[in-house]
C-alpha cells in the first residue's frame, strides 16, 4: 500500500450513548495536523438536511477538538478545495448519492491524486465505504445511479460498514450480512472487511491497522472468514 497515504475510516459517526464523533475524538484530533483547515464533504445526505446544516454539525464537533472545517460545497470549483487543505472528511449518509456527486464534480480523480500524495483522508460510514475498491458492499439502497460503482480505490478491499453478526437465537429468516457478502464474492474477487460499530481502520506508513475495542470480520473469496483483532495489521491478508 502507498506509504504516503494517511487514512482514518470509521464504521459509524456515532455509537449508542455518544454524540456525533463523540467516541473517537482523540483519534480524530491526533489524525489531523494542528492549525490546518479540514474540508468536509457533505454530499451523502440526500434530503432532510442541507449541505450547510450537515457541515455545521461536523464543524461544531471539530471546533471542540480545535480543528477548523469548511464545506467543499462552498467552493466554486470543489476539486480545487483540496489543493491547500490540511485534510478531508467525507461524512456518512447514502453511499450511492455520495459517489455520484464525487463523479459529478470530478472529485474521484482529485481525491485519488491528493490523498495518494499524503493529504489525510477521514471517512465515516459512506465516507469510509468509498475508500475501498467499489461500493458493491454498501448497506444503502441504490436510490440514485452513479456513473460507476468503482470508488476511490485507496485500499485493496471493500468495506462493509455497520457490520452486524446474526444473533444465535434469531428467528429472522432473511439473508444475513455474511450471506450477502458471500453473494458479492460470487461475482467479485476483492476481500471485504465487515467493520463493526465503534471500530475503525488506520492507514499510516503503509500499515493498515484495525482500531477500536472490537474485532472485524474479513471475508476472502473461497475461504473461511477471519476475525481481525484490535491493533492487528491487515496487510498480510490483502493482495
Amino acid at each position: 500500500m502507498n506509504e504516503k497515504m494517511n487514512l482514518l475510516l470509521f464504521s459509524t459517526s456515532a455509537i449508542y450513548g455518544s454524540g456525533y464523533l463523540g467516541y473517537c475524538g482523540e483519534e480524530v484530533k491526533s489524525f489531523f495536523a494542528e492549525g490546518k483547515e479540514v474540508i468536509f464533504i457533505p454530499y451523502a445526505r440526500p434530503g432532510g438536511i442541507s449541505h450547510d446544516e450537515y457541515t455545521a454539525i461536523a464543524a461544531a464537533r471539530f471546533a471542540e477538538l480545535g480543528i477548523a472545517v469548511r464545506g467543499i460545497h462552498e467552493f466554486e470549483h470543489p476539486a480545487r478545495a483540496l489543493e491547500a487543505a490540511g485534510g478531508v472528511f467525507a461524512g456518512g449518509g447514502n453511499t450511492f448519492v455520495l459517489l455520484r456527486q464525487l463523479y459529478r464534480f470530478h472529485l474521484v480523480e482529485a481525491l485519488r491524486k491528493y490523498v495518494g500524495e499524503g493529504l489525510p483522508y477521514m471517512g465515516s460510514s459512506a465516507g469510509s465505504n468509498i475508500a475501498g475498491l467499489s461500493i458493491g458492499t454498501s448497506n444503502d439502497m441504490p436510490i440514485v445511479y452513479p456513473p460507476a460503482f468503482e470508488a476511490l480505490e485507496l485500499i485493496p478491499l471493500n468495506i462493509n460498514p455497520h457490520y452486524i453478526d446474526a444473533p444465535a437465537d434469531s428467528k429472522h429468516m432473511g439473508e444475513t450480512r455474511e450471506t450477502r457478502i458471500r453473494e458479492f464474492h460470487h461475482f467479485n474477487p476483492q476481500p471485504v472487511l465487515g467493520l463493526r460499530e465503534g471500530s475503525w481502520l488506520l492507514l499510516s506508513g503503509g500499515r493498515l491497522e484495525l482500531g477500536g475495542p472490537l474485532k472485524a470480520r474479513l471475508f476472502r473469496r473461497g475461504e473461511e472468514a477471519t476475525e481481525i483483532l484490535p491493533g492487528e495489521a491487515l496487510n498480510e491478508y490483502l493482495p
